[in-house]
C-alpha cells in the first residue's frame, strides 16, 4: 500500500525545502492535527457503540477489530505505551504524566527549534481536514473506516519521516534531539511501522476478495485527503495575503470511470441554473478556464449531445450517464464543473449565484449587475453523499 501511495501521490509535500519563516507558521497547524487525532480515533467509536445500543444487537466482529486496533493507538499518542515499554506495569500510574503525550513532545521540540512556545493553529483548512478524517474513521462502512485508518498511519510514517528530515536541514538540528520526530521513526524499532503494520492487517481481516476495489477508491481517497492537508499547510506558510490561493479538487462520475480534478479556491462560486438540462440533471456550475481541469482516468467513456444552438457540448459518461463536466455555451473554450460531483473534503464553502437559464439571452448580459445569491457551507461528506 506504501509503494501505491508514493506511485500515485509521488513525493511528500513536506519533503520540499522550507524557510524558518514557512515552519514558524506551519508548525502550529501540525501541532493542531497532532493535538486532535487521538481524540478522533476514540471519539470516532462512538457512533458505532450508540448504533448497537439504538438497535439492540451485539458488535460486529469488524467493529471489534477496528477499535482495538485504534484504542492502542490512542495508547500510544498519549504516552502509555512507551512509559510500561520502559517502566514495566510499575510505571502505569505515570501515564498522568502528560508532558509525554506526543503532542506535547513536539510542543517541546517545536519550542527548541523556534526559541519559543508555540500553540496550536485550527484554521478554517485544519478544522475541515479533522472534521473529514473523523467522517471517515467513525463510518459505519468496515470498508470505509479501515481505509482511513490504513491511509492516516501509512501517511503518517512519510509525512513524520519527511518533516523531521526537512526541519533538521532548515534550523541546522541533530536529528536526534527532536524527541517527537525520533520516538516516531527513528531508532533501530520506530514506533511508526507497527502503526501501519497494524493497521494494515486489518486489510486482510475486513476486506473480501469482490470489495478489493471499492477498499482501493476509499484508500486512495482517504491518503489524498492527508496529502492534500499538506499541501494546503505549505500554500498557508508561503502565502501572502493571497485568498484566491487554488488546490486540487478531485471528482468523478457516479460508476467512477472518468476521474478528473480541477484547480479552484477552498471557496467556490458556483451558478445554479434553470434552464430545462440543468434542471432535469441537478447540475450545479463551477465555471473555470481549460487549463484548470485534468481528467486523469476514463476520456474513452465520455460521450457528447448538444441541442438547440449546438454550441455547448455537454460529455457525460456513456456507463453511467452523469455528466461530470462539459464546455458551457457561456464559455466554450473552458469548462462548467458539477459540483456535486467533487469530493466534498477539500470545500470549506459554495456561494451560489442563481441564474435564469430559461432567458439565456437576457440573463447571461445581466449576470452580473445584480445576481441572487446564497452561500452554503461545508456540509460532511456523508451528507452530501446521501443526497
Amino acid at each position: 500500500m506504501t509503494e501505491q501511495a508514493r506511485y500515485l501521490f509521488g513525493p511528500h509535500p513536506f519533503a520540499s525545502q522550507l524557510s524558518e519563516d514557512q515552519v514558524t507558521r506551519l508548525l502550529p497547524e501540525y501541532l493542531a492535527m497532532s493535538q486532535a487525532f487521538p481524540y478522533l480515533q476514540a471519539g470516532a467509536q462512538r457512533d458505532l457503540i450508540f448504533d448497537a445500543i439504538h438497535h439492540n444487537r451485539d458488535l460486529t466482529r469488524d467493529i471489534e477489530l477496528t477499535s482495538v486496533v485504534a484504542n492502542f493507538i490512542c495508547w500510544d499518542e498519549t504516552g502509555g505505551h512507551g512509559r510500561v515499554l520502559q517502566g514495566g506495569n510499575a510505571a502505569l500510574p505515570d501515564i498522568l504524566l502528560t508532558e509525554n503525550f506526543h503532542s506535547n513532545l513536539l510542543k517541546k521540540d517545536a519550542s527548541q527549534l523556534l526559541g519559543r512556545a508555540i500553540l496550536p493553529n485550527y484554521s478554517s483548512t485544519t478544522k475541515q481536514y479533522l472534521h473529514s478524517l473523523y467522517a471517515g474513521l467513525s463510518s459505519k462502512d468496515s470498508l470505509v473506516r479501515c481505509a482511513y485508518m490504513v491511509a492516516f498511519e501509512l501517511h503518517a510514517a512519510d509525512m513524520i519521516q519527511s518533516l523531521w528530515t526537512t526541519l533538521a536541514k532548515t534550523f541546522k538540528a541533530r536529528p536526534d534531539d527532536l524527541e517527537y520526530f525520533r520516538s516516531h521513526v527513528g531508532g533501530e524499532d520506530p514506533a511508526e511501522k507497527y502503526h501501519g503494520e497494524m493497521t494494515s492487517r486489518l486489510i486482510g481481516e475486513l476486506v473480501q476478495a469482490d470489495g478489493r476495489g471499492r477498499f482501493l477508491d476509499e484508500f486512495v481517497r482517504a491518503y489524498r485527503l492527508s496529502v492534500q492537508w499538506c499541501h494546503d499547510l505549505l500554500g498557508i506558510a508561503g502565502r501572502t495575503g493571497n485568498e484566491h490561493w487554488e488546490i486540487q479538487h478531485h471528482g468523478r462520475c457516479h460508476c467512477g470511470s472518468i476521474k478528473f480534478y480541477v484547480r479552484a479556491p477552498r471557496e467556490l462560486s458556483a451558478v445554479r441554473c434553470n434552464c430545462s438540462i440543468c434542471q432535469m440533471s441537478g447540475f450545479v456550475h463551477l465555471l473555470v478556464t481549460s487549463d484548470k481541469l485534468r481528467i486523469e482516468c476514463g476520456e474513452e467513456f465520455l460521450t457528447t449531445y448538444q441541442f438547440n444552438t449546438n454550441i455547448a457540448r455537454h460529455t457525460f459518461c456513456r456507463l453511467c450517464g452523469v455528466k461530470p463536466f462539459y464546455r458551457p455555451r457561456s464559455n466554450p473554450t473552458g469548462f462548467s464543473v458539477n459540483i456535486r460531483c467533487l469530493d466534498r473534503t477539500t470545500i470549506a464553502r459554495i456561494k451560489i449565484t442563481e441564474f435564469d437559464g430559461e432567458h439565456w439571452e437576457q440573463a447571461f448580459v445581466s449576470m452580473h449587475k445584480d445576481p441572487e445569491t446564497c452561500i452554503e457551507d461545508q456540509r460532511s461528506e456523508l451528507e452530501w453523499r446521501a443526497q
